[in-house]
């Protein structure tokens, strides 16, 4: 079985830093491409940037320049280090591990920026 657990939520003003982590346990290698995802109430869960193995990674445009996502491969994780956060970045994030057709989520953890 596969499981990702998040951490790393939480309330921040606006301009502030959180830095989420991903643990992933089970039959879960280093090619599986690790992803953040994030979601609002009614909307759809979106993209919020990926890394491969090698250690390439992709940003929604929302994010770029703010947010880094890296991976410890020894430890399993994945990080999201969110910088200069904003009201708009209020939503649950989601960790997400990708090989091919199968894909899997973690629970979520709730970030809210707020004042």
């Amino acid at each position: 079985q596969v499981q990702l657990v998040e951490s790393g939520g939480g309330l921040v003003p606006p301009g502030g830093s959180l830095r989420l982590s991903c643990a992933a346990s089970g039959s879960i290698g280093s090619a599986y491409v690790m992803g953040w995802y994030r979601q609002t109430p009614g909307k759809q869960r979106d993209l919020v940037a990926t890394i491969t193995r090698n250690g390439n990674t992709n940003y929604a445009n929302s994010v770029k320049g703010r947010f880094t996502i890296s991976r410890d491969h020894a430890k399993n994780t994945v990080y999201l280090q969110m910088n200069s956060l904003n009201a708009d970045d209020t939503a649950v994030y989601y960790c997400n591990a990708r090989l091919t057709s199968i894909s899997y989520w973690g629970q979520g953890t709730q970030v809210t920026v707020s004042s």
